[in-house]
């Protein structure tokens, strides 16, 4: 196999109409981010974990039936309540890994809202990931979050 790497840093914004203390929970708590954090609907999950603290990981596996696995394993270094929070991450496909990652979540007053900032700066190995990909799919991520943060606030 021929070994290759491209780097790649890409920025997805978000404006939620929920307070950064509602946000910054959704990240927080293990059953709240469980409900949004996921691949497609279609999937099915295999385990997810998380130990939201500074030294803390974040652990989530799943795929569509019948394969392949996606692994994710995170590590967070820096969270500042309703403010910020730094990760860095692999993933993995069928026991491949795909990619290195840090990862900056930045929570900003906006109004009534909150102003959700992710940057992500990548290390795309061996042709298995790519940044337009990662990109993409970090946005559907978000707009799962945006629904997640609309039904706990039509239900408050």
């Amino acid at each position: 196999m021929k070994r290759s790497v491209t780097h790649a840093t890409f920025i997805v914004e978000r404006v939620y109409d929920a307070p950064p203390a509602m946000v910054f929970a959704a990240f927080a708590d293990q059953a709240a981010k469980a409900s949004w954090f996921h691949g497609p609907e279609e999937w099915e999950g295999d385990g997810y974990a998380l130990d939201f603290r500074v030294g803390g990981r974040e652990k989530s596996r799943g795929g569509p039936k019948g394969g392949p696995v996606h692994a994710y394993d995170g590590l967070y270094y820096d969270i500042i309540e309703n403010e910020r929070i730094v990760l860095a991450y692999e993933m993995h496909l069928d026991g491949e890994r795909i990619s290195v990652s840090l990862a900056t979540i930045e929570l900003k007053p906006s109004g009534k809202g909150t102003k959700l900032t992710f940057t992500e700066q990548g290390a795309f190995l061996d042709g298995f990931d790519n940044v337009a990909d990662r990109e993409h799919g970090m946005g559907e991520i978000l707009d799962q979050l945006g629904r997640a943060l609309k039904r706990q606030t039509a239900t408050a």
